[in-house]
């Protein structure tokens, strides 16, 4: 496949380009930019955090009662130097981020790294490639505005965030050698199309997705919510296990409510996606979320078990039903439930026998 070329003064017009924020209209299929800001510049750490929602505290010591150190707000990345137990009286998770400049609250911070690629410049498939975010965030370039998907009609910076899975159908490299990989979701999209720098996705090779242990008899998964924990079993053997989120009882209000509880009984999957863009429920109090990696649907009413970029809240509910699972987890859990799901199309659908069993109890 002969890669498409197009001049850098087409692309950018009269701004520069770098990972920030910029929208883009089509021009007789090219492409021309309204509006760019410039590449962030992330920590230098192996290990990072991203801050998940609005202000949070620095503190003096892992206790939230210790004296404030500074102020972080959404979307700042900070190292991580270490997790520890530390004091929230009664709140479920003790766990603290320790940073150079204090500690910060746990669940506040997603998990990151920063790993940029080396761009790919041909699609290895004529379809596309899967593909997974492997930078803290990389704003979006809308492609074809105006927005269609609820989350951009409140927002007006877009953005990818660290482990999200998006399909690549497209690659344009300008005069310059910058590779530009058009996000063309598969599943649930609502007809949005993006261009992000190539080198902020890494191309999931199809060896990532091949299943574990296939042959295994019995296999089954248990959900506890009293624990928030995920189990996988093999016969009466173990063989995974660990920390969720499953639905909470509540409503926004704090009142008793099942509207978005994990429904207990036994279930059977019956389809499983590389990566889906959920949405459900209404403004303010539903949710509307693209690449959402290694999804198990399991129940009837959307129930799924998946990896999360949004909360790092594992071990206390607060989803919308689903079981929420960190993005090693989840996919773990993926390739070893059957049925398998081949890297082309990236989902399957079946009914009746062959698939796993889900179990979502309470103690």
């Amino acid at each position: 496949m002969k890669r498409k070329r197009i001049s850098r003064r087409e692309f950018l017009k009269t701004t520069a380009v770098g990972l920030g924020s910029f929208y883009l209209h089509p021009i007789s299929g090219l492409i021309s930019v309204a509006k760019a800001s410039v590449k962030p510049e992330f920590p230098q750490a192996e290990r990072l955090g991203r801050v998940l929602d609005g202000k949070v505290l620095l503190k003096a010591r892992p206790d939230i009662d210790s004296s404030d150190m500074g102020e972080l707000y959404e979307d700042d990345i900070v190292p991580w130097l270490r997790e520890v137990v530390g004091s929230r009286p009664l709140w479920n998770n003790q766990r603290f981020v320790e940073t150079p400049d204090g500690y910060v609250y746990a669940p506040n911070l997603q998990p990151v790294q920063n790993h940029p690629n080396k761009a790919v410049r041909e699609l290895p498939a004529p379809e596309g490639m899967w593909t997974e975010v492997t930078v803290p965030y990389v704003d979006l370039v809308l492609a074809n505005p105006p927005g269609r998907s609820p989350w951009l009609k409140y927002t007006s910076n877009p953005r990818l965030y660290y482990s999200q899975i998006m399909w690549v159908d497209q690659i344009k490299t300008d005069e310059e050698g910058q590779v530009w990989y058009r996000v063309n979701e598969k599943y649930g999209s609502f007809g949005d199309i993006f261009w992000v720098p190539g080198e902020a996705l890494r191309l999931i090779d199809d060896e990532e997705m091949t299943p574990i242990n296939p042959e295994a008899e019995e296999k089954r998964v248990e959900v506890d919510l009293s624990h928030q924990t995920l189990s996988c079993f093999e016969g009466d053997r173990e063989v995974f296990f660990c920390r969720v989120s499953t639905g909470g009882k509540y409503d926004s209000k704090g009142s008793k409510s099942d509207k978005w509880a994990t429904p207990i009984g036994r279930h059977t999957i019956w389809r499983k996606l590389v990566s889906l863009h959920m949405t459900g429920g209404t403004t303010g109090g539903g949710y509307d979320l693209p690449g959402i990696g290694w999804t198990v649907l399991f129940s009837g009413q959307g129930m799924a078990i998946h990896s999360t970029f949004w909360h790092n809240s594992y071990g206390v509910p607060r989803s919308h039903g689903c079981v929420n699972a960190c993005p090693d987890d989840a996919k773990w859990v993926f390739r070893w439930t059957l049925p398998v799901v081949p890297p082309d199309p990236g989902e399957v659908t079946i009914s009746g026998k062959g698939s796993t069993k889900v179990t979502v109890k309470e103690m």
